[in-house]
């Protein structure tokens, strides 16, 4: 009787043991499944090139329908509503949906794209808005109010009427977790968190601690949210956005405000990322990359850039492995930007996360090249001047000893062997991009 008791004890902790190894290892497997966080640029669509602020839940839901068609089996996920989307703050001084553009609220719009296996992005600044201010809000979960939280100071670079966040005040650091905590409620993945000092904006602000704190405030919620930092962020503080977000935005607005045709303008807003993004080429990789803005090709003669220079937008941004997210109106695909867009090579360079360097930045016409981390070496030639000239990528400059096939990565032509170096004659703003491999590798 006494070995039966064991026996059915025995056997009783078997199947206990069984279902723990069966749970524990659908945990793992459910945890193994998961992507992390900008393990490789993001790619996406966001709102403010094409739309500004006149959006709506539906207008939003059109654009996700056609990524989910023509762009999520490529590798497009993201869907990002920029500023635009608030008009008030709740009961805690959280901004909150405009009821007019989503009268169901954003975590239904969230659900409409998980369902399509997209992923939802939203738009926020770092500080305390005027309006919790005014209203002298409470803090959710905590005895404390806005006016005893903040600091003289404004919030962010871009508002002097928000407040600034005083995090060695009891309750700071407790706001900040209640809008992370609300905002993974409502199923974001991904934030936007534009002005953010020092950096950009017509205010100075120093938002490094509020940075901390948000990536603290997400971590604890336990839900992978992409943190996005805007715009033209510090360099000098650049290994503080490496630690604490995803990515960061290296200059202002790629969008044209004035005096130009179409979203915008190679000379006054493009141009400028060829001249600054080496300097930040050693902070990017997985979990964080430098971001070039969003890629304004997709409308045609709307862009406000020629066919030549759309590919050029799209060979840079590939080559320094910034985020792809589209700001153009996928509604109004031009059939020609739709190939520059689901070009699955040159995808895989910017999805490769290996962002490249230029040999020389002394003239206009410029070789960027790196490493493939397979003995092969990725290049890009820019004609960045007016007038047609010859770009010549040599060997010995990419580290490269001896002949190499050259592959054509816009064309899908292998171009044959060259022995020491391969020269094209690029239109004025015009590009090539190659993958190199030694003959002897």
């Amino acid at each position: 009787m006494k070995r039966s008791r064991i026996g059915v004890l025995a056997a009783a902790v078997a199947v206990l043991a069984g279902a723990l190894a069966g749970t524990a290892a659908a945990d793992s497997q459910s945890i193994e499944s998961w992507t992390p966080v900008a393990r490789t640029p993001p790619m996406g669509w966001s709102s403010w090139s094409a739309l500004r602020r006149k959006f709506t839940e539906e207008t939003i839901k059109a654009q996700a329908d056609v990524l989910h068609d023509r762009f999520a089996a490529y590798g497009y996920r993201y869907i990002n509503i920029d500023a635009g989307w608030n008009d008030h703050v709740d009961e805690f001084g959280r901004v909150a949906a405009d009821p007019k553009k989503f009268p169901n609220g954003v975590a239904s719009l969230a659900r409409y794209l998980h369902q399509r296996g997209l992923k939802f992005g939203i738009y926020l600044v770092p500080g305390v808005p005027a309006q919790a201010v005014a209203a002298d809000s409470p803090i959710e979960g905590t005895p404390y109010r806005v006016h005893d939280i903040v600091m003289s100071g404004a919030g962010n670079t871009a508002d002097d009427k928000s407040a600034k966040l005083d995090f060695s005040k009891p309750g700071a650091a407790a706001y900040v977790r209640s809008q992370a905590r609300q905002l993974a409620s409502w199923g974001v993945d991904y934030i936007k968190m534009d002005f953010v000092g020092p950096g950009g904006g017509k205010i100075p602000a120093d938002n490094r601690e509020d940075i901390k704190q948000w990536h603290a405030a997400i971590q604890a919620t336990g839900r992978p949210i992409h943190l996005e930092l805007s715009n033209s962020l510090s360099i000098a503080e650049a290994a503080t956005w490496q630690r604490y977000s995803n990515g960061w935005r290296i200059e202002g607005d790629i969008e044209c405000y004035s005096h130009c045709v179409g979203l915008t303008n190679w000379d006054v807003r493009v141009k400028l990322r060829f001249a600054d993004a080496p300097k930040w080429t050693s902070f990017a990789g997985p979990g964080h990359w430098n971001d070039l803005d969003s890629i304004e090709i997709g409308n045609g003669d709307a862009n406000g850039i020629t066919p030549d220079e759309r590919q050029s937008v799209m060979t840079l941004w590939a080559i320094e492995a910034s985020p792809l997210l589209l700001g153009t109106d996928l509604t109004k695909l031009d059939p020609d930007d739709l190939k520059l867009l689901t070009n699955r090579e040159v995808l895989a360079v910017d999805q490769a996360g290996r962002p490249a360097r230029p040999v020389s930045q002394e003239t206009q016409q410029q070789v960027w090249f790196s490493p493939d981390g397979r003995g092969g070496v990725t290049v890009a030639l820019f004609n960045l001047g007016s007038t047609e000239a010859s770009v010549t990528a040599s060997w010995p400059d990419l580290g490269l000893r001896g002949p190499a096939s050259v592959r054509d990565l816009w064309t899908h032509r292998n171009l044959g062997v060259s022995r020491d170096s391969f020269t094209a004659t690029l239109a004025p703003h015009a590009s090539r991009l190659l993958h190199l491999v030694p003959r002897h590798h």
